[in-house]
């Protein structure tokens, strides 16, 4: 069943657009009130990333919440994983993260999760969709039952202590020079502070933001700079957060990219010799290159796929007993330690690696040699182009040119009106030819 408000992460639009106040009052509201249960004084915590609107739905939500008797702890900005935590640690009824992730500034969302740190059910996202439509007024707290807010100074120490504690506590950072790329986003004071007080030499970037920088030309979806940064100081590895942090990409000393696929390769089989994969494999999307999936396998191991998100990652990791997943895009999950993505975790886990093997990162995180592959991006403005007649032929005429010695995945985006055309196999050429005929067919219908 379609739904109004909520994708595939969360409620997520262009503020003032999409994310209002008065969605967002409603969404506090609502939420608060599918989670009030017991006799007992109610919490919410809510921290956010860096964008300017941010300031404008946290007030609204506190607004929402307070008005239906539910508490509110405010971080301010906080990765979303450290939010999830926190919403465990501190025994909240519900954990708000307030933030678009990796998109523009003019972004923004509204990320929900349970008092478990999991972020919430289908059936419990309809619950809250039909408050939100519903009048509530007569469901408003009256008096003393009001809820209070509050802001809480230590958030960021107790997210620090937490990641550390992934680590041994005999693993120091020492001897490491790490260039870190906080997006100008929530992590960019946790982060830093956090690798320095693990012995690093630290160099960070995108730690300055002013509400529009959040992601702009920085951060793990525009690594450049990153990878010039890391061979101008010859640094050991360059670590790139996106704007809330939950994923991340890693430079080598060569400012070379290492993406998720690797990652998750590198991590496996870390795991797996240290007795730590809780199953014989690890879970990742579609879009993982088959590249890992030969590698696990020389290694005994299985590469179950889900849809794309990290959502549908996580569920199938939580069915069926997995503790590492994650997509080729830098969402790294891992169960032992958190209850969705968390970027800084994951490049705590491959700087363990680097120092137990005391190799340079460009031996450590080359695990394969991925097929060709590539991904290209379509806009539209409204409609369902993948229904169009010759969009269909295009994508039925490249298929039959893979013929089996290649694959496609061609899909819309859950965040924002994009189609994006994916292309694999051994003949990269070919792989081309197959997307570019897709994208110019998509982009006469699109226009």
């Amino acid at each position: 069943m379609a739904r109004k408000y909520f994708g595939t992460d969360g409620i997520r639009g262009r503020a003032n657009g999409v994310i209002t106040p008065e969605l967002a009052l409603k969404v506090g509201q609502a939420a608060g009130l599918v989670f009030k249960r017991g006799e007992h004084r109610h919490r919410v915590l809510i921290g956010k990333d860096t964008r300017l609107s941010g300031y404008m739905i946290e007030t609204a939500l506190v607004a929402g919440f307070t008005s239906v008797g539910v508490d509110v702890f405010q971080t301010g900005p906080l990765p979303t994983p450290a939010v999830a935590m926190l919403t465990r640690s501190m025994r909240c009824d519900l954990g708000v993260m307030i933030s678009a992730s990796h998109n523009p500034y003019d972004d923004n969302g509204i990320k929900l999760f349970g008092p478990d740190g999991y972020k919430l059910s289908d059936a419990i996202e309809n619950k809250i969709e039909a408050l939100i439509d519903s009048d509530l007024g007569k469901r408003l707290a009256k008096g003393g039952d009001l809820g209070r807010a509050k802001r809480i100074e230590v958030a960021g120490g107790r997210y620090i202590e937490f990641a550390k504690r992934t680590l041994l506590r005999t693993m120091s950072l020492d001897g490491l020079r790490i260039v870190v790329d906080c997006a100008n986003g929530a992590a960019y004071q946790v982060v830093p502070e956090a690798l320095w007080e693990l012995g690093a030499e630290v160099i960070p970037m995108g730690v300055e933001p002013d509400g529009f920088n959040i992601n702009r030309d920085c951060g793990s979806t525009s690594p450049e700079e990153l990878c010039r940064k890391v061979r101008e100081l010859r640094a050991d590895i360059g670590i790139a957060l996106d704007g809330d942090a939950d994923r991340v990409i890693i430079a080598d000393e060569q400012g070379h990219i290492v993406d998720g696929d690797q990652l998750l390769a590198l991590i496996a089989e870390s795991f797996m010799t240290d007795g730590r994969l809780t199953q014989p494999g690890i879970v990742a999307t579609i879009m993982s290159n088959y590249g890992l999936e030969r590698y696990l396998a020389g290694l005994k191991l299985s590469l179950a796929r889900t849809p794309v998100g990290d959502r549908y990652v996580l569920d199938h990791m939580r069915e069926h007993g997995f503790n590492v997943g994650g997509e080729q895009s830098g969402h790294i999950i891992l169960t032992d330690y958190t209850t969705t993505g968390d970027g800084f975790v994951a490049a705590l886990q491959v700087l363990a690696v680097v120092k137990k093997l005391d190799r340079r990162v460009s031996e450590v995180c080359h695990r394969f040699n991925p097929l060709p592959q590539i991904l290209k991006n379509v806009r539209y403005k409204s409609g369902k182009p993948l229904e169009n007649a010759k969009v269909r032929s295009a994508i039925k005429d490249g298929e039959r040119r893979l013929d089996g010695h290649g694959r496609l995945v061609i899909r819309p985006s859950g965040t924002e009106p994009v189609i994006r055309v994916m292309g694999e196999g051994d003949d990269k050429v070919l792989v081309e030819d197959v997307v570019d005929g897709i994208v110019a067919a998509l982009n006469r219908v699109a226009a």
